[in-house]
């Protein structure tokens, strides 16, 4: 399972773009909605959450993302079971993935000292001793991190590839005909 956390504010292209490329590729990913079923992003579209922070299963995770946009870094942050979560995935050997300021959370619990990892450009101050790579989406072993919205679909298929493998996230991206 995966559990994507939207808490309010969030950056829509960050999560629904992987989301959408995810549940194509066949993978189990539920929407968490932090503060309600109902989350509304940073430019205020809604997204009705499949479940609630409260109801995650921890022991049946295989990755946690985390999209970005300030106020949902912000609201991840102020969420205790959302903290957990992704401190419960880091400890367990779960895969731990986030995007545009997201990663800022992954350093602030220590996950990416010493790791490959990229965030939004000018959260690089905010990224502990993470060796910074300017790059659309980045793995280290368990930790992927994402740039950008403007890098939302490589992300996800990078999340894809981790999951799935680099064969199924091929022909997602040829489904999807980047060019």
């Amino acid at each position: 399972m995966v559990y994507m956390l939207l808490g309010t504010g969030f950056e829509e292209t960050e999560a629904i773009a992987p989301l959408d490329l995810m549940r194509r590729a066949g993978i189990d990913v539920l929407t968490v909605g932090l503060n309600g079923k109902t989350v509304y992003g940073s430019h205020n579209i809604g997204i009705e959450a499949d479940i609630t922070a409260d109801q995650m299963d921890l022991t049946s995770m295989e990755m946690i993302v985390l999209p970005g946009g300030l106020g949902g870094v912000a609201s991840i942050r102020s969420c205790p079971e959302a903290m957990d979560a992704v401190r419960f995935a880091y400890e367990n050997g779960k895969f731990c993935a986030a995007i545009c300021a997201g990663p800022t959370i992954l350093a602030q619990l220590g996950i990416t000292d010493g790791k490959n990892a990229t965030c939004y450009p000018g959260c690089e101050d905010q990224m502990g001793s993470a060796n910074m790579i300017a790059d659309a989406a980045v793995q280290d072993g368990k930790v992927i991190t994402g740039t950008s919205a403007g890098c939302a679909v490589a992300f996800g298929l990078q999340l894809i590839a981790a999951l799935k493998g680099e064969e199924i996230a091929g022909k997602i991206e040829k489904q999807i005909v980047i060019r």
